[in-house]
């Protein structure tokens, strides 16, 4: 899921539609990251969505193809969604993925650890507004337990840590624990062992592990990252809190249940980790039906460089690619209890 250099993507011949439409595939590589929640459709035309699937903000999704060379919708892979190619319109998230491969890897390849072509170390810590992220999922366990006391209601939440390019994904998993990477089976993957502080902190700053969040970051990401889980997970906490300690973390509690612009919190970086930090932040919003609401969902960071036990956040961020795409320019900062 990357916001910086994932602006360039490859493209190849036109192919026939294998569903019979009238409009030739313009096969992509890269990802199709969501900013908002849109339906995943089986067609175009129709509109026909087996399981009523939809994007989630945030998320990467396999790129695979566009209706035409200038697409109005994009063909993505959905995990768990039946059938899994589904269509989505080009204006619910953005393209990314430095890939200049006219089309996808083999399935050997895609084993390997890539490495970016800067040459340094990049990665994408993604935090999320749990309440925003509740009122679209408000069976998840996590989000039943949701407390007006609970640090979820007023700081940031870890989603991830996601080691770049996009695509740098399941680095040596075994089949069958990439077949339960979809949110029905990530019980059944193995568990993360952590050290008892580490588990404690996790537990509390990443409530998606009520739902085994943790086990997919780690079988997806984590198992890219080099090192062991106690390290990925106490680094990606490590980049977390200092975020929570920042004016960025003090702008979202003072504008609980009121608008924020990408601006203001791109201003809020500057000022917390140097001027230009900013410039490396993404903004996802999710769309709340029941209200009509535009919620901010998710940041997204660029970093680049090692990330140790004494990472600098500041040099992390002023060390990565600018992002010329804010993302959502305006939504609500929610509040805990769901509207």
């Amino acid at each position: 899921m990357h916001m910086r250099t994932g602006l360039v993507f490859g493209l190849a011949l036109a192919a026939a539609s294998p569903t019979g439409a009238a409009w030739a595939e313009v096969k992509l590589s890269g990802a199709f990251v969501a900013d908002a929640t849109c339906p995943a459709t089986q067609a175009i035309k129709s509109g026909k969505n087996p399981g009523n699937i939809s994007t989630d903000a945030g998320q990467s999704y396999e790129l695979l193809a566009g209706n035409k060379d200038a697409p109005t919708h994009y063909l993505i892979r959905v995990p768990g969604a039946d059938p899994e190619r589904r269509w989505v319109k080009v204006d619910c998230g953005h393209v990314s993925g430095a890939s200049t491969m006219p089309t996808a890897r083999a399935p050997a390849d895609r084993e390997k650890s890539a490495a970016p072509a800067s040459g340094k170390p990049e990665y994408v810590l993604a935090l999320s507004w749990q309440p925003a992220f509740c009122e679209t999922k408000p069976g998840k366990t996590e989000c039943k337990a949701q407390t007006a006391a609970g640090f979820d209601a007023t700081h940031f939440t870890l989603h991830g840590l996601w080691p770049q390019p996009n695509g740098n994904f399941y680095c040596q998993v075994a089949v069958a624990d990439k077949a339960n990477d979809n949110p029905a089976h990530w019980q059944d993957l193995p568990p993360v062992e952590l050290e008892p502080n580490t588990r404690s902190e996790l537990d509390q700053v990443m409530p998606g592990t009520a739902s085994d969040l943790d086990r997919h970051e780690w079988i997806k990401h984590g198992t890219c990252y080099g090192k062991s889980q106690q390290e990925y997970f106490s680094d990606a906490l490590n980049l977390t809190r200092a975020v929570n300690a920042s004016p960025v973390r003090d702008l979202f509690t003072q504008k609980i249940g009121r608008d924020l612009t990408s601006d203001q919190i791109r201003a809020a970086f500057d000022s917390a980790f140097g001027p230009g930090a900013g410039d490396r932040v993404r903004v996802s919003c999710l769309d709340d039906h029941s209200s009509g609401r535009r919620l901010i969902g998710e940041l997204t960071l660029g970093l680049t460089g090692p990330i140790g036990q004494n990472s600098s956040l500041s040099e992390l961020l002023l060390a990565s690619v600018p992002t010329n795409n804010a993302g959502c320019p305006k939504g609500t900062v929610d509040p805990i209890e769901f509207q």
